[in-house]
């Protein structure tokens, strides 16, 4: 279907952020032409110029590339949206203070630029959304009177394996009629062959159900890792063997902070969704949320922390990142500064001026803690006490 005066294959609002840059990137790769509309200046200008705003391996060649030719732009005009057939929406969709779903950040970045919207046009939800989401951005463009098909394709990438994952893993496509549903598996075989199809309500209870299951495991292993720990029991060879060529348990995680912008907050999401009644969820929440405050209490039953200047060592969510958004690094930091003499921070890929190279803070600490398990951590030289419960500096999880 062609609609009059436009002339992009793809818009995707929100388009330089962590989600929709890679998939800007990856349909431009594919020979679509893409505008990313963004209203973040910053990151329009940083892309324009074929520069990437974040770490995302295997990104800044193709963004290079497509920036080059015209096939992929960044603006901050909201007509932008009206330029094409197909209109992607990746927007944050965070919880607020009572740990409740703002359940207007989609409509409301629509409505931003829903004067430009034309009759005929396919708008997919790629945000991770509050069950009814969809259905309410539905009722929004009706109000307006405006004959928009709607999909929700739930974004599934792992940070970081953006590049990979975009072309590898199966996409879920859900709308409400066979029409719409048909024009969105039209934009994402650009992408894969494998399309799962399932109603809006599905889709969007899939997608909070696969990262709750995420969040969940983290806490078991966080509970179990505790245990062991409490009993002077190093968690990581019991782990080990549970795992070992043993097929049943070999999806058992590692321990460390369960954390970052999705894992915490779609949990909350799903319990709001269920009337607050969703024990397991509070109670991995209390657990992940929890680990931190562990983990000083830990430290202080073993030293003086108020005579000890402490060194963190990493500040995003997860290793190998640059992304430091909800990281329990954070809560870390808060509680040792309220009992530490003097509490040092370091990360090889997050920019903050309070950070200190890594061999200032080995030196001038009286103790270590590895609170995000970047690779730059596993050969630390250094004979004074490390606190590691990832275990990837090779001495154990025992705190």
């Amino acid at each position: 279907m062609n609609i009059d005066g436009q002339t992009r294959d793809v818009v995707i609002i929100g388009g330089c952020g962590r989600v929709g840059l890679p998939l800007g990137i990856a349909l431009a790769e594919r020979g679509l032409t893409v505008t990313l509309y963004d209203i973040n200046q910053a990151a329009v200008d940083v892309v324009n110029q074929g520069r990437l705003p974040f770490q995302e391996d295997g990104a800044q060649r193709p963004l290079q590339e497509t920036t080059a030719d015209g096939r992929l732009v960044a603006t901050t005009d909201p007509a932008s949206v009206g330029t094409s057939e197909n209109i992607i929406v990746i927007v944050g969709t965070p919880v607020d203070e009572h740990l409740n779903p703002n359940i207007g950040a989609v409509p409301q970045a629509i409505e931003r630029c829903a004067d430009h919207l034309r009759h005929g046009q396919l708008i997919i939800l790629r945000s991770t959304v509050h069950p009814g989401v969809t259905a309410l951005t539905e009722r929004m463009l009706a109000r307006r009177g405006l004959q928009i098909d709607v999909a929700f394709c739930p974004e599934r990438i792992a940070e970081g394996k953006a590049m990979v994952e975009l072309f590898s893993l199966p996409q879920i496509v859900a709308a409400r009629t066979d029409e719409a549903a048909d024009r969105a598996e039209k934009v994402f075989r650009n992408l894969t062959d494998q399309i799962v199809r399932l109603q809006p309500e599905e889709a969007e209870l899939a997608k909070l159900f696969t990262n709750t299951w995420r969040y969940i495991k983290f806490a078991a292993a966080n509970q179990f890792w505790m245990m062991a720990n409490d009993a002077g029991l190093d968690f990581e060879r019991i782990r080990h063997a549970i795992a070992f060529d043993y097929p049943r348990a070999a999806d058992i995680p590692g321990p460390g902070f369960a954390a970052g912008p999705c894992l915490f907050k779609d949990t909350m999401q799903l319990a709001a969704f269920n009337k607050n009644n969703f024990v397991l969820g509070h109670s991995a929440m209390l657990i992940n949320e929890g680990l931190p405050l562990y983990l000083v209490s830990r430290l202080e039953a073993e030293y003086d922390l108020s005579e000890l200047t402490v060194g963190i060592l990493g500040m995003a969510f997860k290793g190998g990142s640059d992304d430091p958004r909800e990281s329990l690094s954070y809560k870390l930091r808060k509680i040792l500064t309220l009992k530490t003499k003097e509490t040092l921070c370091n990360d090889p890929y997050v920019v903050d001026d309070r950070f200190l190279p890594l061999g200032e803070v080995i030196e001038r600490s009286d103790l270590l803690v590895v609170a995000a398990p970047h690779p730059e951590y596993r050969d630390l030289a250094t004979e004074k006490p490390v606190a590691d419960m990832w275990g990837i500096t090779g001495r154990g999880m025992r705190i």
